[in-house]
């Protein structure tokens, strides 16, 4: 155990890491102040309370996933870029699983306002969308369907949610061939309706 040299970066780190192994949920200053073999009241210098503590874990992990996620798409485009950003995205939460629940926390717009990681977060996610075409307000459908949809799909992976035999990665692969195709016909405005009246 180590009680000098305490630090909120070291904290941060620290339950980062506890929340890996034990999940985010029994991150607490307590088990924090043990770890580091100080009492509780030691680190109320450094962190006002839980919720602040959880919230450094929520912005370590971002500017982490983010960089990943960076790195990945790189270079690429279209379904390249869409196949390299999902896979990073993927195996982030899968070796991560307790700062990715980090990042999915709800966070007030002042705990993030200097989060480097949401913001380029939110950059990556429409530049990506943006090479298939897209404008606002679709950018931001699109976007929350992409979410949606891998943070369902991990989190389902995570809980040992799929049951059927058939390998969970090969329907991954499935899954982002089927959100290239959406991507690449995504409807304008109007065209269900006029779908609609042309059948009928």
């Amino acid at each position: 155990m180590v009680r000098a040299g305490i630090t909120v970066a070291r904290l941060a780190e620290a339950a980062a890491v506890m929340a890996d192994e034990v999940g985010l949920e029994k991150v607490t200053v307590s088990a924090l102040a043990r770890h580091f073999g100080v009492k509780d009241a030691s680190l109320y210098s450094h962190v006002r309370n839980l919720r602040e503590l959880r919230v450094r874990i929520a912005l370590l992990a971002s500017e982490e996933m983010t960089e990943r996620i960076a790195a990945a798409v790189a270079g690429r485009a279209g379904k390249e870029a869409l196949v390299a950003f999902a896979d990073a995205y993927r195996d982030y939460a899968l070796a991560h699983p307790g700062r990715y629940a980090a990042t999915q926390m709800q966070l007030a717009p002042e705990e993030v306002a200097d989060s480097v990681g949401f913001r380029r977060s939110v950059e990556l996610t429409y530049g990506m969308l943006r090479a298939y075409g897209l404008t606002e307000p679709d950018l931001t459908d699109a976007g929350r369907l992409l979410r949606s949809t891998f943070h369902g799909y991990v989190h389902l992976e995570l809980s040992g949610g799929f049951g059927h035999s058939r390998p969970v990665a090969e329907s991954w692969t499935r899954s982002l061939d089927a959100l290239h195709r959406l991507l690449e016909n995504w409807p304008g405005d109007g065209e269900d309706d006029a779908s609609a009246g042309a059948a009928g």
